[in-house]
């Protein structure tokens, strides 16, 4: 787990957010009391090892996708700990520890540092180039909140999405689906886009379904076991009351798509009109939550899963319809392969 901190797009800004959208009242579960570890080291240690022990909700699928054993993992890390050692070398042991679970939601904070794991997108081909996306944009396109957009040379329209962090207003989103309304088809380019509130990534969703939709599974945790969760919960997608799309639609994907933004990938791959173009997404379909130890430090971790609509875990992220790479020889010419593609099946 790297410990610097280089700039973070964004991840999930509030439980609050998620726990809406899943429409269902959460079951408290046995909390682990900081106070009742001393503020050593080794009691630090204890105290992060049984927060995760008891909260996190991907225990049993990741030991059917590598072998994890949380069990075995406290055996590794506790004989690196011991209570002469410095802050310094006890963040370092703990971020070890953490990165065993390969979770992106997975975090330790501390005031001089941040603990995470990046790997899910840092092992990947990048798949996006910001020098093609401003030979394919320009300087005169339009921007509507967090959203930039334009009518591409062969009259498709093109919406590109790097955040769901910031707010996208109904009415922004009126404007631009009147402004592309002529358009063949729409490409939604997510790529890059590391998540932020699942309200918008349902909210800009809603555009493009035309009646009540089951769109994932989610579940929470109901008590400290490994297997203590209620049943799935089906979710739902609204169609919006604003201005809809009908027509065709690719979605533009890569490795750094994260978090809400892998969510709404999930969501618009149970639409009909829309297919995915692009790389696997990074995944991260845990709903992150948060405890204190007791030196002070903040654990982030995932703590209620969610699925497709098939019931299938997206936590190391989705395929895409097609799969495409972004070349050399199409850089050279000023060609962005995945956009190239969209076009193209847009235009059929």
């Amino acid at each position: 787990m790297k410990k610097s901190i280089p700039h973070l797009t964004a991840t999930i800004k509030s439980i609050a957010t998620i726990v809406t959208l899943a429409a269902i009242t959460l079951v408290p579960v046995s909390c682990v009391d900081a106070d009742e570890y001393e503020d050593t080291p080794t009691g630090n240690f204890e105290a992060l090892w049984k927060i995760i022990d008891e909260h996190y909700c991907f225990f049993d699928y990741k030991q059917q996708e590598y072998g994890l054993d949380w069990n075995a993992v406290y055996h590794k890390y506790k004989v690196r700990v011991d209570n002469n050692m410095k802050t310094s070398q006890l963040f370092e042991v703990c971020c070890d520890m953490l990165s065993e679970l390969r979770d992106g939601h997975v975090n330790l904070s501390s005031a001089r540092d941040y603990g995470r794991y990046w790997t899910w997108q840092e092992a990947y081909p990048k798949n996006f180039s910001d020098t093609l996306y401003r030979h394919y944009m320009g300087t005169d396109y339009m921007i509507a909140s967090s959203l930039s957009y334009r009518v591409l040379d062969n009259n498709i329209g093109y919406i590109r999405c790097a955040t769901f962090e910031s707010p996208i207003g109904e009415g922004n989103l009126n404007e631009i689906l009147s402004y592309l309304a002529l358009c063949r088809g729409l490409i939604i380019d997510i790529r890059n886009n590391g998540g932020g509130d699942l309200t918008m990534a349902e909210r800009l969703a809603g555009r493009f379904v035309q009646e009540k939709t089951l769109v994932s599974y989610m579940q929470h945790k109901t008590g400290p076991g490994h297997n203590d969760f209620s049943s799935k919960e089906a979710q739902y997608l609204e169609p919006s009351n604003g201005m809809r799309w009908h027509k065709k639609v690719c979605l533009l994907t890569n490795r750094s798509v994260y978090s809400a933004a892998n969510y709404f990938a999930v969501i618009m791959r149970a639409l009909p009109n829309v297919t995915i173009v692009g790389d696997h997404t990074g995944g991260g379909s845990g709903m992150p939550m948060n405890s204190s130890l007791p030196n002070g430090w903040n654990v982030r971790y995932s703590a209620c899963p969610i699925y497709d609509k098939n019931g299938r875990h997206t936590e190391f992220g989705i395929d895409p319809d097609v799969k495409v790479d972004l070349t050399e020889a199409s850089r050279q010419h000023n060609m962005d392969d995945i956009i190239e593609k969209a076009c193209q099946i847009l235009g059929q």
